[in-house]
């Protein structure tokens, strides 16, 4: 049975066939970084510790995948941490040499999809934000995890929801999809990642289970867990959506 953890805001444990992933890596201290720029309050992030008993330098993973390398997926924290972790790294294509850079070894960009043991990853379309707005937070990706006896996890990645998202959906026909929400956003234009209502829309486009993730811990996330769930029972689909608190499991 695959299980998934969050661990804070997007930064998520992976069991999933023989394989432990460690997803997206934000391991500052509460507090460590300034606000985003351009957002609605002053408050300084992240806005919460990691969970009681989690080391961020004794975190098991055999796997690293960075969706993208905004710091909130990847922060200096991590960047000191991480290199030398011995594992593959996976990634969009347009970071692979970044990564290499910052001292990451075995960097594998996934152009399309590449095998990990049993487990194959795909990668597919994302979208943060609308218009021009989305043209400035590219490059970014979600990925689909496929492996042998294990459900398959679409990770929609930074993302609102559109119809690339709906594609991948048809494509695949996830058993599981972690949607990035918050709705993040910046002191104009519209929200950069899913809004209450693109969880919504997910869920009636699809019959996986939802687990919602990015919430309460970068200062411009404004979707709380508490309105998401608030919404969900709203619209009578509280039970398809998992909202994890820090710390918590799913299985999947």
């Amino acid at each position: 049975m695959a299980v998934l953890r969050l661990l804070r805001h997007a930064t998520l444990r992976l069991e999933y066939a023989d394989t432990t992933v460690l997803v997206d890596p934000m391991l500052a201290e509460a507090g460590a970084t300034p606000p985003i720029q351009n957002s609605p309050n002053d408050r300084r992030n992240p806005l919460v510790d990691l969970p009681e008993g989690v080391d961020p330098d004794a975190i098991a993973f055999d796997t690293l995948l960075v969706t993208h390398l905004h710091d909130d997926h990847l922060d200096d924290a991590a960047k000191e941490r991480l290199p030398g972790h011995g594992g593959p790294t996976l990634c969009q294509p347009e970071d692979a040499a970044e990564l290499r850079e910052t001292g990451f070894e075995d960097v594998r960009p996934v152009e399309e999809s590449l095998e990990l043991d049993d487990v194959t990853v795909t990668r597919t379309p994302a979208r943060h934000g609308h218009g021009d707005l989305a043209e400035a937070m590219a490059p970014v990706s979600g990925f689909v995890f496929e492996g042998p006896g294990e459900p398959i996890l679409y990770h929609a990645g930074d993302t609102v929801w559109y119809e690339g998202v709906a594609e991948t959906l048809d494509r695949f026909d996830p058993d599981a999809v972690v949607a990035n929400a918050g709705a993040a956003q910046f002191t104009e234009g519209r929200p950069i990642t899913m809004t209450a209502e693109d969880v919504v829309s997910l869920c009636e486009a699809t019959d996986a289970h939802v687990v919602a993730d990015h919430m309460d811990a970068i200062n411009h996330c404004l979707l709380t867990r508490e309105d998401l769930r608030t919404a969900l029972e709203d619209a009578g689909l509280a039970e398809r959506v998992s909202i994890p608190a820090d710390g918590e499991s799913v299985s999947l």
